[in-house]
Protein backbone atom coordinates (compact mmCIF):
# COMPACT_ATOMS: atom_id res chain seq x y z
CA UNK A 1 0.00 0.00 0.00
CA UNK A 2 1.18 3.40 -0.63
CA UNK A 3 1.55 5.87 2.56
CA UNK A 4 -1.47 8.16 0.69
CA UNK A 5 -3.35 4.45 0.50
CA UNK A 6 -2.55 4.17 4.09
CA UNK A 7 -3.43 7.69 5.42
CA UNK A 8 -7.24 7.45 3.97
CA UNK A 9 -7.85 4.43 5.51
CA UNK A 10 -6.39 5.16 8.96
CA UNK A 11 -7.83 9.42 8.56
CA UNK A 12 -4.38 10.95 8.46
CA UNK A 13 -2.41 12.82 6.29
CA UNK A 14 0.85 12.50 4.64
CA UNK A 15 3.75 14.32 5.32
CA UNK A 16 6.63 13.11 2.65
CA UNK A 17 6.12 11.81 -0.48
CA UNK A 18 2.60 9.91 -0.69
CA UNK A 19 3.82 7.54 -3.41
CA UNK A 20 5.90 5.70 -0.79
CA UNK A 21 4.71 1.96 -0.91
CA UNK A 22 5.33 -0.01 1.97
CA UNK A 23 5.49 -3.93 1.41
CA UNK A 24 6.83 -4.80 4.49
CA UNK A 25 5.25 -5.58 7.90
CA UNK A 26 4.63 -2.83 10.32
CA UNK A 27 6.78 -2.34 14.00
CA UNK A 28 7.13 -0.95 16.83
CA UNK A 29 10.84 -1.52 17.73
CA UNK A 30 13.53 0.61 15.78
CA UNK A 31 16.20 -2.22 16.85
CA UNK A 32 14.14 -4.54 14.84
CA UNK A 33 13.63 -2.44 11.63
CA UNK A 34 12.17 -4.20 8.62
CA UNK A 35 13.29 -3.22 4.68
CA UNK A 36 10.12 -1.75 3.08
CA UNK A 37 8.33 -1.92 6.37
CA UNK A 38 5.83 0.85 8.51
CA UNK A 39 7.52 2.20 11.76
CA UNK A 40 4.81 2.74 14.49
CA UNK A 41 5.78 5.59 16.46
CA UNK A 42 4.23 4.65 20.00
CA UNK A 43 4.76 7.58 22.77
CA UNK A 44 5.76 5.47 26.03
CA UNK A 45 5.71 6.05 29.92
CA UNK A 46 9.54 6.46 29.27
CA UNK A 47 10.29 6.60 25.44
CA UNK A 48 8.76 8.36 22.37
CA UNK A 49 8.98 6.13 18.85
CA UNK A 50 9.26 9.95 17.04
CA UNK A 51 12.51 10.06 18.45
CA UNK A 52 13.55 6.81 16.83
CA UNK A 53 12.36 7.02 13.52
CA UNK A 54 15.45 8.31 11.32
CA UNK A 55 15.99 5.92 8.87
CA UNK A 56 12.71 4.41 8.54
CA UNK A 57 11.13 3.45 5.34
CA UNK A 58 7.62 4.71 6.51
CA UNK A 59 5.99 5.56 9.65
CA UNK A 60 3.14 6.28 11.08
CA UNK A 61 2.84 8.39 13.92
CA UNK A 62 0.91 11.46 15.93
CA UNK A 63 3.56 13.95 15.01
CA UNK A 64 6.01 14.22 11.65
CA UNK A 65 9.77 12.54 11.79
CA UNK A 66 12.64 12.50 9.62
CA UNK A 67 10.80 9.68 7.34
CA UNK A 68 7.94 9.97 5.14
CA UNK A 69 4.62 10.07 7.81
CA UNK A 70 1.49 9.13 7.91
CA UNK A 71 0.35 11.82 11.02
CA UNK A 72 -2.78 10.08 13.04
CA UNK A 73 -3.84 11.77 16.35
CA UNK A 74 -3.16 8.26 17.72
CA UNK A 75 -1.07 5.74 16.12
CA UNK A 76 -2.59 2.23 17.88
CA UNK A 77 -6.11 2.69 17.35
CA UNK A 78 -5.14 4.03 13.30
CA UNK A 79 -2.98 0.61 13.60
CA UNK A 80 -5.92 -1.92 14.52
CA UNK A 81 -8.01 0.30 11.76
CA UNK A 82 -4.95 0.02 8.97
CA UNK A 83 -4.87 -4.35 10.18
CA UNK A 84 -9.19 -4.54 9.80
CA UNK A 85 -8.81 -3.46 6.18
CA UNK A 86 -6.32 -5.26 5.31
CA UNK A 87 -7.77 -8.58 7.36
CA UNK A 88 -10.60 -8.21 5.01
CA UNK A 89 -9.00 -8.76 1.86
CA UNK A 90 -6.91 -11.65 3.14
CA UNK A 91 -8.08 -15.06 1.84
CA UNK A 92 -7.36 -16.18 5.23
CA UNK A 93 -9.40 -18.02 7.81
CA UNK A 94 -8.93 -16.57 11.27
CA UNK A 95 -8.61 -18.59 14.34
CA UNK A 96 -8.40 -16.82 17.78
CA UNK A 97 -7.75 -18.20 21.12
CA UNK A 98 -8.45 -16.64 24.78
CA UNK A 99 -8.21 -18.12 28.73
CA UNK A 100 -6.78 -17.34 31.87
CA UNK A 101 -3.88 -19.52 31.30
CA UNK A 102 -2.62 -22.11 28.33
CA UNK A 103 -3.00 -19.00 25.39
CA UNK A 104 0.55 -19.25 23.93
CA UNK A 105 0.37 -23.28 24.06
CA UNK A 106 -2.51 -22.98 22.70
CA UNK A 107 -1.79 -21.23 19.78
CA UNK A 108 1.92 -22.56 19.07
CA UNK A 109 0.35 -26.06 18.82
CA UNK A 110 -2.21 -24.61 16.47
CA UNK A 111 0.12 -23.05 14.23
CA UNK A 112 2.37 -26.16 14.13
CA UNK A 113 -0.28 -28.36 13.57
CA UNK A 114 -1.81 -25.59 10.45
CA UNK A 115 1.56 -24.83 9.16
CA UNK A 116 1.55 -28.46 7.53
CA UNK A 117 -1.82 -27.73 5.65
CA UNK A 118 -0.68 -24.12 4.44
CA UNK A 119 1.13 -20.85 4.87
CA UNK A 120 0.22 -19.92 8.56
CA UNK A 121 1.10 -16.30 10.42
CA UNK A 122 0.80 -17.05 14.28
CA UNK A 123 1.09 -14.20 17.35
CA UNK A 124 4.60 -14.54 18.36
CA UNK A 125 5.26 -13.85 22.35
CA UNK A 126 2.35 -12.96 23.67
CA UNK A 127 1.60 -9.88 20.97
CA UNK A 128 -2.35 -10.27 22.01
CA UNK A 129 -3.54 -7.15 23.16
CA UNK A 130 -4.96 -3.91 21.21
CA UNK A 131 -1.46 -3.02 19.89
CA UNK A 132 0.45 -6.55 19.30
CA UNK A 133 -2.80 -8.31 17.36
CA UNK A 134 -2.73 -5.51 14.32
CA UNK A 135 0.83 -6.24 14.24
CA UNK A 136 0.67 -10.12 13.85
CA UNK A 137 -2.17 -9.15 11.35
CA UNK A 138 -0.18 -7.41 9.01
CA UNK A 139 2.49 -9.77 8.75
CA UNK A 140 0.18 -11.81 6.84
CA UNK A 141 0.38 -11.75 2.84
CA UNK A 142 -1.78 -12.64 0.25
CA UNK A 143 -0.49 -16.36 0.35
CA UNK A 144 -1.75 -17.06 3.91
CA UNK A 145 -4.33 -19.49 4.36
CA UNK A 146 -4.55 -19.29 8.29
CA UNK A 147 -4.35 -16.60 10.60
CA UNK A 148 -3.69 -17.64 14.46
CA UNK A 149 -4.17 -14.67 16.71
CA UNK A 150 -3.96 -15.28 20.80
CA UNK A 151 -6.72 -12.53 22.57
CA UNK A 152 -6.13 -10.83 25.80
CA UNK A 153 -7.99 -9.16 28.05
CA UNK A 154 -7.58 -6.58 31.06
CA UNK A 155 -11.10 -5.22 31.32
CA UNK A 156 -14.40 -6.09 29.35
CA UNK A 157 -14.41 -4.90 25.94
CA UNK A 158 -10.86 -5.68 24.75
CA UNK A 159 -11.58 -8.81 23.13
CA UNK A 160 -15.20 -7.51 21.81
CA UNK A 161 -12.84 -4.55 20.35
CA UNK A 162 -9.92 -7.10 19.12
CA UNK A 163 -12.78 -9.02 17.21
CA UNK A 164 -13.85 -5.86 15.03
CA UNK A 165 -10.05 -5.64 14.33
CA UNK A 166 -9.72 -9.34 12.95
CA UNK A 167 -12.98 -11.00 12.82
CA UNK A 168 -12.83 -14.96 14.13
CA UNK A 169 -13.95 -17.74 11.83
CA UNK A 170 -13.08 -19.81 14.75
CA UNK A 171 -12.79 -18.90 18.66
CA UNK A 172 -11.75 -21.19 21.49
CA UNK A 173 -11.99 -20.30 24.94
CA UNK A 174 -9.94 -22.43 27.29
CA UNK A 175 -10.37 -21.44 30.68
CA UNK A 176 -11.85 -18.92 33.30
CA UNK A 177 -9.51 -18.88 36.41
CA UNK A 178 -7.55 -15.89 38.31
CA UNK A 179 -5.26 -14.15 36.17
CA UNK A 180 -6.31 -10.82 35.93
CA UNK A 181 -8.68 -10.97 38.57
CA UNK A 182 -7.62 -7.93 40.23
CA UNK A 183 -8.77 -5.70 37.30
CA UNK A 184 -12.11 -7.73 36.97
CA UNK A 185 -12.94 -8.13 40.40
CA UNK A 186 -14.61 -12.12 40.06
CA UNK A 187 -14.54 -14.52 37.80
CA UNK A 188 -18.32 -13.99 36.56
CA UNK A 189 -16.67 -10.40 35.07
CA UNK A 190 -13.54 -12.62 33.57
CA UNK A 191 -16.05 -14.92 32.15
CA UNK A 192 -18.17 -12.35 30.25
CA UNK A 193 -14.93 -10.86 28.61
CA UNK A 194 -13.66 -14.02 27.54
CA UNK A 195 -16.96 -14.84 26.01
CA UNK A 196 -17.01 -11.63 23.87
CA UNK A 197 -14.58 -13.92 21.96
CA UNK A 198 -17.63 -16.12 20.92
CA UNK A 199 -20.21 -13.73 21.07
CA UNK A 200 -18.67 -12.40 18.05
CA UNK A 201 -18.78 -15.41 15.75
CA UNK A 202 -20.48 -15.30 12.85
CA UNK A 203 -23.10 -18.48 12.52
CA UNK A 204 -20.93 -20.31 10.11
CA UNK A 205 -18.34 -19.70 12.24
CA UNK A 206 -16.70 -22.53 15.16
CA UNK A 207 -16.66 -21.81 18.92
CA UNK A 208 -14.32 -23.91 20.89
CA UNK A 209 -15.21 -24.92 24.31
CA UNK A 210 -13.50 -26.52 27.47
CA UNK A 211 -16.04 -28.78 28.29
CA UNK A 212 -14.13 -28.89 31.80
CA UNK A 213 -14.57 -25.66 32.56
CA UNK A 214 -18.27 -25.31 33.84
CA UNK A 215 -17.89 -20.99 33.16
CA UNK A 216 -16.54 -21.96 29.66
CA UNK A 217 -18.94 -24.75 29.31
CA UNK A 218 -22.04 -21.88 29.66
CA UNK A 219 -20.65 -19.74 26.61
CA UNK A 220 -22.72 -21.82 24.33
CA UNK A 221 -25.69 -19.20 25.10
CA UNK A 222 -23.54 -16.61 24.08
CA UNK A 223 -22.81 -17.66 20.40
CA UNK A 224 -24.65 -18.36 17.08
CA UNK A 225 -21.81 -20.69 15.86
CA UNK A 226 -21.67 -24.75 15.89
CA UNK A 227 -20.04 -25.30 18.77
CA UNK A 228 -17.02 -28.04 19.52
CA UNK A 229 -16.02 -29.14 22.98
CA UNK A 230 -12.96 -30.98 24.13
CA UNK A 231 -11.55 -32.20 27.07
CA UNK A 232 -14.02 -34.55 28.90
CA UNK A 233 -15.88 -37.61 28.93
CA UNK A 234 -18.90 -37.23 26.17
CA UNK A 235 -17.15 -34.01 24.54
CA UNK A 236 -16.58 -33.85 21.13
CA UNK A 237 -12.67 -33.98 21.08
CA UNK A 238 -11.05 -36.01 24.35
CA UNK A 239 -8.43 -38.13 25.32
CA UNK A 240 -7.89 -41.87 26.76
CA UNK A 241 -4.66 -43.74 27.85
CA UNK A 242 -2.56 -40.91 29.07
CA UNK A 243 1.13 -42.07 29.93
CA UNK A 244 3.66 -39.46 31.19
CA UNK A 245 7.21 -39.87 30.78
CA UNK A 246 10.52 -38.96 33.27
CA UNK A 247 10.73 -35.69 31.75
CA UNK A 248 6.73 -35.07 32.80
CA UNK A 249 6.10 -35.23 28.56
CA UNK A 250 2.18 -36.59 28.31
CA UNK A 251 1.06 -39.40 25.83
CA UNK A 252 -2.31 -39.85 24.63
CA UNK A 253 -4.91 -41.07 22.29
CA UNK A 254 -6.58 -38.23 20.83
CA UNK A 255 -10.30 -39.28 19.57
CA UNK A 256 -12.87 -37.20 17.31
CA UNK A 257 -16.21 -38.65 15.35
CA UNK A 258 -15.26 -42.65 16.62
CA UNK A 259 -11.85 -42.01 15.49
CA UNK A 260 -8.23 -42.12 17.49
CA UNK A 261 -4.43 -41.58 16.73
CA UNK A 262 -1.94 -41.75 18.92
CA UNK A 263 -0.35 -38.74 20.66
CA UNK A 264 3.50 -37.75 22.54
CA UNK A 265 4.15 -34.46 22.90
CA UNK A 266 7.50 -33.05 23.44
CA UNK A 267 6.90 -30.23 26.11
CA UNK A 268 7.03 -30.83 29.49
CA UNK A 269 3.55 -30.73 32.18
CA UNK A 270 0.57 -32.39 32.19
CA UNK A 271 -1.36 -29.38 31.44
CA UNK A 272 -0.12 -29.78 27.65
CA UNK A 273 -2.51 -32.21 27.26
CA UNK A 274 -5.04 -29.49 27.31
CA UNK A 275 -3.88 -27.22 25.34
CA UNK A 276 -3.33 -30.29 23.06
CA UNK A 277 -6.64 -30.85 22.90
CA UNK A 278 -7.79 -27.06 22.65
CA UNK A 279 -5.70 -26.21 19.38
CA UNK A 280 -6.97 -29.90 17.56
CA UNK A 281 -10.36 -28.78 18.52
CA UNK A 282 -9.59 -25.44 16.59
CA UNK A 283 -7.83 -27.51 13.64
CA UNK A 284 -10.78 -30.11 13.04
CA UNK A 285 -13.08 -26.81 12.64
CA UNK A 286 -11.11 -26.03 9.81
CA UNK A 287 -11.50 -29.40 8.40
CA UNK A 288 -7.61 -30.84 8.78
CA UNK A 289 -7.40 -34.68 9.34
CA UNK A 290 -7.26 -36.26 12.69
CA UNK A 291 -4.62 -38.27 11.54
CA UNK A 292 -2.35 -35.11 10.49
CA UNK A 293 -3.52 -33.36 13.55
CA UNK A 294 -2.17 -35.85 15.80
CA UNK A 295 1.30 -36.05 14.23
CA UNK A 296 1.21 -32.04 14.18
CA UNK A 297 0.77 -31.94 17.87
CA UNK A 298 3.40 -34.75 18.60
CA UNK A 299 6.36 -33.00 16.13
CA UNK A 300 5.77 -29.57 17.97
CA UNK A 301 8.69 -27.81 19.92
CA UNK A 302 8.33 -25.07 21.87
CA UNK A 303 8.37 -22.35 20.13
CA UNK A 304 7.82 -19.47 22.98
CA UNK A 305 10.39 -19.04 25.34
CA UNK A 306 10.41 -19.23 28.96
CA UNK A 307 7.33 -21.69 29.13
CA UNK A 308 7.71 -24.68 30.62
CA UNK A 309 11.77 -24.58 29.19
CA UNK A 310 13.61 -27.66 29.97
CA UNK A 311 17.67 -27.46 29.76
CA UNK A 312 19.99 -30.03 30.75
CA UNK A 313 23.34 -28.50 31.65
CA UNK A 314 26.41 -31.10 30.67
CA UNK A 315 26.51 -31.87 34.44
CA UNK A 316 23.10 -33.00 34.49
CA UNK A 317 21.66 -30.22 36.11
CA UNK A 318 18.01 -30.17 34.78
CA UNK A 319 16.80 -26.72 34.73
CA UNK A 320 13.12 -25.91 33.85
CA UNK A 321 12.65 -22.32 32.81
CA UNK A 322 8.37 -20.77 33.26
CA UNK A 323 9.37 -17.47 34.39
CA UNK A 324 7.20 -15.63 31.69
CA UNK A 325 3.81 -15.56 33.96
CA UNK A 326 1.85 -16.79 36.47
CA UNK A 327 -1.05 -17.43 38.32
CA UNK A 328 -2.03 -20.12 40.49
CA UNK A 329 -3.38 -22.72 38.48
CA UNK A 330 -0.55 -22.45 36.13
CA UNK A 331 1.82 -22.58 39.10
CA UNK A 332 0.26 -25.69 40.45
CA UNK A 333 0.41 -26.89 36.88
CA UNK A 334 4.51 -26.50 36.88
CA UNK A 335 4.56 -27.81 40.39
CA UNK A 336 3.09 -30.99 39.52
CA UNK A 337 5.45 -31.25 36.18
CA UNK A 338 8.48 -31.00 38.70
CA UNK A 339 7.26 -33.30 41.01
CA UNK A 340 6.65 -36.20 38.46
CA UNK A 341 10.24 -35.16 36.92
CA UNK A 342 11.52 -35.90 40.45
CA UNK A 343 9.82 -38.66 41.24
CA UNK A 344 10.73 -40.14 38.12
CA UNK A 345 14.26 -39.29 37.67
CA UNK A 346 14.84 -40.25 42.02
CA UNK A 347 15.96 -36.51 41.96
CA UNK A 348 15.89 -33.83 44.54
CA UNK A 349 13.21 -30.87 43.26
CA UNK A 350 14.04 -27.04 44.06
CA UNK A 351 11.91 -24.51 43.36
CA UNK A 352 12.45 -20.43 42.95
CA UNK A 353 8.84 -18.60 43.05
CA UNK A 354 8.52 -15.24 42.41
CA UNK A 355 4.65 -12.98 43.17
CA UNK A 356 1.70 -13.31 40.59
CA UNK A 357 1.14 -10.02 39.49
CA UNK A 358 -2.50 -9.13 39.24
CA UNK A 359 -4.76 -11.22 41.68
CA UNK A 360 -5.88 -7.79 43.78
CA UNK A 361 -7.57 -8.77 46.89
CA UNK A 362 -6.66 -12.29 46.10
CA UNK A 363 -3.40 -11.71 45.61
CA UNK A 364 -2.16 -13.45 49.38
CA UNK A 365 -4.86 -16.17 49.50
CA UNK A 366 -3.45 -17.20 45.94
CA UNK A 367 -0.17 -17.07 47.24
CA UNK A 368 -1.06 -19.64 50.48
CA UNK A 369 -2.56 -22.02 47.61
CA UNK A 370 0.43 -21.92 45.92
CA UNK A 371 2.32 -22.66 48.71
CA UNK A 372 0.08 -25.69 49.73
CA UNK A 373 0.33 -27.05 46.51
CA UNK A 374 4.35 -26.87 46.69
CA UNK A 375 3.99 -28.79 50.43
CA UNK A 376 1.50 -31.44 48.73
CA UNK A 377 3.45 -31.92 46.38
CA UNK A 378 6.51 -32.97 48.33
CA UNK A 379 8.66 -30.09 46.88
CA UNK A 380 12.12 -31.16 48.51
CA UNK A 381 13.37 -26.90 48.58
CA UNK A 382 11.01 -24.14 48.06
CA UNK A 383 12.71 -20.81 47.48
CA UNK A 384 10.44 -17.45 47.84
CA UNK A 385 11.79 -14.38 46.44
CA UNK A 386 10.01 -11.10 47.40
CA UNK A 387 7.96 -10.09 50.58
CA UNK A 388 4.89 -9.76 48.48
CA UNK A 389 4.98 -13.82 48.11
CA UNK A 390 5.13 -14.32 51.83
CA UNK A 391 2.13 -15.90 51.43
CA UNK A 392 3.98 -19.19 49.88
CA UNK A 393 5.71 -19.76 53.15
CA UNK A 394 2.27 -19.48 55.24
CA UNK A 395 0.83 -22.42 52.63
CA UNK A 396 4.03 -24.21 52.95
CA UNK A 397 4.09 -24.24 56.85
CA UNK A 398 0.19 -25.42 56.75
CA UNK A 399 0.88 -28.31 55.86
CA UNK A 400 2.01 -30.03 58.65
CA UNK A 401 3.27 -33.64 56.59
CA UNK A 402 5.41 -31.38 54.84
CA UNK A 403 9.44 -31.86 55.47
CA UNK A 404 10.84 -29.90 52.72
CA UNK A 405 13.04 -26.81 53.79
CA UNK A 406 12.10 -23.04 52.54
CA UNK A 407 14.60 -20.38 51.38
CA UNK A 408 12.89 -16.94 51.80
CA UNK A 409 14.87 -14.36 50.00
CA UNK A 410 14.13 -10.57 49.25
CA UNK A 411 15.52 -9.79 46.09
CA UNK A 412 16.25 -11.84 42.90
CA UNK A 413 19.98 -11.17 43.32
CA UNK A 414 20.32 -13.27 46.63
CA UNK A 415 18.09 -15.71 45.02
CA UNK A 416 20.97 -16.44 41.93
CA UNK A 417 23.19 -16.31 44.61
CA UNK A 418 21.85 -19.09 46.65
CA UNK A 419 21.05 -21.50 43.90
CA UNK A 420 24.63 -20.87 42.61
CA UNK A 421 25.91 -21.98 46.05
CA UNK A 422 23.58 -24.79 46.73
CA UNK A 423 21.81 -26.85 43.91
CA UNK A 424 23.96 -29.88 42.57
CA UNK A 425 23.67 -31.48 39.34
CA UNK A 426 21.60 -34.27 40.53
CA UNK A 427 18.91 -31.56 40.99
CA UNK A 428 15.69 -30.71 39.27
CA UNK A 429 15.00 -26.84 39.20
CA UNK A 430 11.91 -24.99 38.12
CA UNK A 431 11.76 -21.39 37.84
CA UNK A 432 7.98 -19.42 37.97
CA UNK A 433 6.62 -15.70 38.77
CA UNK A 434 4.87 -13.50 36.76
CA UNK A 435 6.85 -11.24 33.93
CA UNK A 436 7.21 -8.08 36.04
CA UNK A 437 9.39 -10.38 38.22
CA UNK A 438 11.89 -11.23 35.88
CA UNK A 439 12.89 -14.49 37.52
CA UNK A 440 13.92 -15.66 34.19
CA UNK A 441 17.59 -14.61 35.33
CA UNK A 442 17.55 -17.25 37.76
CA UNK A 443 17.33 -19.80 35.22
CA UNK A 444 19.82 -17.81 33.22
CA UNK A 445 22.40 -17.51 35.90
CA UNK A 446 22.31 -21.39 36.78
CA UNK A 447 22.76 -22.12 32.49
CA UNK A 448 25.23 -19.50 32.35
CA UNK A 449 27.47 -21.81 34.82
CA UNK A 450 28.44 -23.94 31.91
CA UNK A 451 29.16 -22.40 27.94
CA UNK A 452 26.44 -22.50 26.12
CA UNK A 453 28.01 -25.78 23.72
CA UNK A 454 28.08 -27.86 26.87
CA UNK A 455 24.20 -26.91 27.02
CA UNK A 456 21.44 -29.29 25.58
CA UNK A 457 17.82 -28.44 25.50
CA UNK A 458 15.31 -30.90 25.90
Amino acid sequence: MTLGKIAKVVGGTVVGDPDIVVDAPAYVDSRQAVPGGLFVAVVGEHVDGHDYAAGAHAVLGSRATEAPTVVVRDPIPALGKLAAYVVRRLDAQVLAVTGSQGKTGTKDYLARVLSAAGSTVATTGSFNNELGLPLTVLRAHAETRFLVLEMGARRIGHIKHLCEIAPPDVAAVLNVGTAHIGEFGSRDSIAFAKGEIVAALAPEGTAVLNARDALVAEMTSRTRARVLTFGSDGADVTERGSEVDDLGRVSFEIGYADEWHPVRLQQTGLHQAQNALAAATMALAVEIPLEDVAAGLSAATASSPMRMEMHERADGLIVVNDAYNANPASVTAALESLAIIGRRRHRRTVVVLGEMLDLGRESFDGHVRVGRAAARLGTDIVVVVGAAAGGIVEGLEAVDAWRGEVVVVEEVDEAITWVNENVVSGDVVLVKASHGVALWVVADALLDTYPEGDRTER
